[in-house]
């Protein structure tokens, strides 16, 4: 969870696409980022692949009105509505994009080509039909922000009795990475999206960058057998919950707009 999801670039710049809010190249730049393509394969009325820029419209044309992202782990299916197929394929990537207003969702794949010291990154977004459903366990902003805050001072006092918080100079070389993100001024979410979901969002990336840290650098201080499940088990709910709280803050544009129909 250090890195943004790509689905969430895709659900959070797409959507302010549909809505007119931003150009199609803009978009398209932010939603690439650093990536060398992107291409958009088993879209409806097309033979072949085909760029992102011409495969938002064609979504649009499709009638899609909006962009729902889902975060599934094993046992948790957070976003999906099924079908089985899809499901799998999502979780096997760890993220999707489900359509809202048209029965389909995009499946990311990422490889990486090219000679060895000049590799680049090209990603396919596979469009399969989804079950038109409610999104399994996806909270509100409201209650994403209240969870978020209490899954944090559980798992801060665990960790700090335990004196098993991840340290040392590979911890501090990411912290200084997110905060020089931070410092240069980044889009966390894309235009039209309500304030309360930045700072979900914010909160939730400060979040899942700690679980990172803390994941990476092995069983920090922990000694026994005991420490580390207890560590583990202090780390598994706040992860679980900084997800919620991320799709629900991407999820926030879309659930706006059917509130103000």
């Amino acid at each position: 969870m250090l890195s943004e999801p790509r689905s969430g670039r895709l659900t959070s710049w797409g959507n302010a696409l549909l809505a007119g809010l931003v150009s199609p190249d803009d978009a398209v730049h932010t939603i690439v980022g650093e990536d060398a393509v992107h291409r958009v394969e088993g879209l409806p009325g097309e033979s072949g692949a085909v760029g992102l820029t011409l495969g938002l419209g064609r979504l649009r044309a499709l009638g899609v009105t909006g962009l729902r992202v889902a975060l599934p782990a094993p046992g948790h299916p957070l976003g999906l509505s099924g079908p089985p197929e899809f499901n799998k394929r999502a979780l096997e990537a760890e993220e999707a994009v489900v359509c809202h207003g048209g029965a389909l969702g995009l499946v990311p794949e990422v490889s990486s080509v090219g000679p060895a010291g000049d590799e680049h990154v090209e990603v396919v977004w596979h469009c399969l039909e989804v079950r038109e459903a409610p999104p399994a366990d996806v909270p509100s902003l409201g209650e994403a922000e209240r969870e978020l805050a209490e899954a944090l001072r559980e798992a801060t006092a665990v960790l700090s009795r335990l004196d098993v918080a991840a340290s040392g100079p590979v911890a501090e070389a990411a912290i200084d990475a997110y905060r020089a993100r931070a410092e240069r001024g980044r889009d966390v979410l894309a235009p039209g999206y309500p304030p309360r979901a930045v700072r979900v969002l914010e909160l939730a990336q400060r979040i899942g960058l700690l679980i990172s840290v803390a994941v990476e650098n092995g069983h920090g201080g922990a000694v026994s057998a005991s420490e580390m499940a207890s560590r583990t088990a202090a780390l598994r709910p706040v992860e679980r919950t900084a997800r919620r709280a991320q799709v629900a803050a991407y999820n926030a544009f879309v659930e706006e707009r059917e509130r103000g129909r």
